[in-house]
């Protein structure tokens, strides 16, 4: 007997919600069954969001993680980064990312500005060669 249709309200709600989506994962395209999946996996995505919420990766995570994928070097940023010092400050936190480089390499990597520009941490042990 199918499941009836209502919000996810709690985590037995959510995983009674799960176990029908695996139930009906395979149903056929434009079937009723497939209808409910549709359904179904909006309701268990809209729990997710408001009860598993994940944080936007730090914008230097997330460039290193984008050079591993992507196979980039160092090298590699420097169009969008300046120098090969500039690209090292900016990826050992010595020196922020600037709203130029953000432009730049939102446009020549197609990443996401709005990952880049979120705050994170830079090293205060290089405050001094910030104000020099």
């Amino acid at each position: 007997m199918p499941m009836q249709l209502k919000l996810i309200r709690t985590r037995k709600d959510y995983r009674a919600a799960l176990a029908e989506a695996e139930r009906l994962w395979d149903a056929p395209a434009r079937s009723a069954q497939a209808d409910q999946l549709d359904v179904l996996t909006l309701l268990i995505a809209h729990y997710e969001r408001a009860h598993f919420a994940i944080d936007d990766p730090d914008p230097i995570d997330f460039l290193l993680h984008v050079m591993e994928a992507r196979g980039l070097s160092r090298k590699d940023l420097e169009p969008y980064l300046g120098s090969r010092g500039r690209v090292s400050d900016i990826l050992n936190r010595v020196r922020p990312l600037t709203l130029d480089m953000i432009r730049k390499l939102s446009a020549g990597l197609n990443l996401p500005a709005d990952l880049l520009i979120q705050p994170y941490p830079v090293r205060s042990d290089c405050a001094e060669l910030l104000s020099a």
